[in-house]
């Protein structure tokens, strides 16, 4: 194998010659053979990267302390890594010590080795181009790697903006499809009073586009960086109105509204911002698998079970039992969901276990907070896609058990009061019977007017306009 050789504060090591990453890559993917997951398996990471890198040449332009013909082969070796080229040179590992000086070298050694072959030097030839001299002008880890970060966040976050809304619109069809469908709705998985399974559906839909909200606010936070704080917050080794060229540079470069924070050293130290959004995510994730829970219970049997709906059928169910069909979409979606939950506790631990100037755990954050943004984003769409716009409604099995249930009393309370319900309610339990065959035979009500207390619209609330009847109350 072809080789070059390069040194660091350790010594000479050999790189192989094609490599765009150099010594200090070299070392860490020595070090932290921790997941076998290099950070190029988040795109958005490197593009982010590559962004601010790019700012960060700009701005060394613009201040004088860059020359133009550096500045510019860093610029369009960042511009070529934004568009796609290059990220299987981002080799270390996505867990790492060092607080992600690890991914900040392997970035700088990426873009000095290409800028270098722009100007039509070798690679590793860093008399002319340096990775920490040039690339890393006025920049430090501690501000490089938690911008890239948030930058990476904002659009991984879009992406699980956009999922949410395709599984919402799913619920939200399905809430009309069985706007007219009647059954029984219940409380601590006893009956309790008739409603439709539009509600029902309608009411997963409003869940979604809540948590959505939610997830949209909490997105915010993130748009503060703190670029040009350097080391600690000082902005040590950055001249003055470099942070906020590098911030409008990188503004412009992203499209993002990205706000400078107003303590730097507070900024630099402090992880509030990736806590606040992996606690929406955790929102997110029960909330989902709690939907899942239901569609796994609603759609249980189908003999013994509740079979009220029914999932698509997309894999047979059973080495051993023929013709057994599982849930399984909403089954990879609640594991999703414990994923999040974990992940959620991971993140904590992280934040809170930053000590002074610095928390030296982001990598860990990054990676669990990149596994949470985009596994909900392809659960919800496996659940939307594979699961949601499938699901049938057994209709006449849903309307057998509201006129059998003794919860259908319920709805007689105003009419006949509360004891006689009580003595109707206990008959038809130890008999058998139907609640509206007793009443009818007891007189308690003529038949025109039991027939319209217990047409479907008034004992799903329709006729009052409930609120929650409305598919898409929002």
């Amino acid at each position: 194998m072809n080789v070059r050789s390069e040194h660091d504060l350790l010594g000479d090591r050999d790189v192989p010659a094609e490599a765009y990453w150099g010594v200090h890559s070299l070392r860490a993917r020595e070090n932290f053979p921790i997941t076998g997951m290099p950070i190029s398996a988040y795109p958005h990471l490197i593009e982010a990267l590559a962004a601010v890198k790019e700012a960060a040449a700009l701005a060394n332009e613009e201040l004088g302390l860059l020359e133009p013909v550096k500045a510019g082969a860093i610029v369009e070796a960042c511009r070529e890594i934004r568009r796609g080229k290059l990220h299987d040179q981002f080799v270390v590992d996505v867990i790492q010590g060092g607080a992600g000086t690890s991914t900040n070298m392997n970035a700088n050694e990426v873009v000095a080795n290409r800028a270098l072959e722009l100007l039509g030097h070798a690679k590793g030839e860093y008399v002319f181009l340096h990775p920490n001299e040039h690339v890393n002008l006025g920049q430090s880890t501690n501000d490089v790697y938690p911008t890239a970060v948030k930058v990476a966040t904002v659009f991984a976050v879009r992406g699980l903006l956009d999922a949410m809304s395709v599984l919402e619109d799913a619920f939200a069809g399905k809430a009309v499809e069985f706007r007219d469908v009647l059954k029984m709705g219940r409380t601590q998985l006893q009956d309790a009073v008739p409603m439709t399974l539009g509600q029902e559906f309608s009411a997963y839909a409003v869940m979604l586009d809540e948590d959505r909200s939610r997830l949209a606010e909490a997105v915010e936070l993130v748009h503060e960086i703190n670029l040009g704080a350097t080391a600690i917050g000082t902005g040590l080794n950055a001249p003055p109105g470099y942070a906020e060229a590098a911030r409008r540079h990188l503004a412009d470069i992203t499209g993002l509204p990205l706000v400078t924070a107003a303590n730097l050293v507070e900024a630099t130290q402090d992880c509030g911002a990736f806590v606040q959004m992996s606690g929406v995510l955790k929102r997110i994730a029960v909330k989902l698998s709690k939907v899942c829970n239901d569609l796994r219970l609603l759609s249980s049997g189908p003999r013994a079970g509740l079979n009220e709906i029914n999932l698509p059928p997309v894999q047979a169910g059973s080495s051993i039992m023929p013709g057994k069909v599982n849930p399984v979409i909403p089954e990879v979606v609640n594991q999703v969901a414990f994923e999040v939950i974990g992940n959620d506790v991971t993140i904590t631990m992280a934040a809170e276990a930053g000590q002074l100037q610095l928390n030296a755990f982001e990598p860990i954050i990054l990676h669990s907070l990149s596994e949470s943004i985009t596994h909900l984003r392809a659960a919800c769409l496996t659940l939307a896609e594979r699961c949601v716009v499938g699901i049938t409604a057994n209709t006449e099995a849903l309307r057998a058990t509201v006129e059998n249930s003794i919860g259908l009393v319920t709805a007689l309370n105003p009419h006949i009061g509360y004891s006689a319900a009580t003595d109707i309610a206990r008959e038809a339990l130890a008999t058998g019977r139907g609640v509206a065959e007793l009443v009818l035979e007891k007189g308690l009500l003529p038949p025109d007017r039991l027939a319209a207390v217990l047409r479907p619209e008034v004992l799903a609330g329709h006729a009052a306009g409930a609120a929650g009847n409305d598919p898409d109350p929002l």
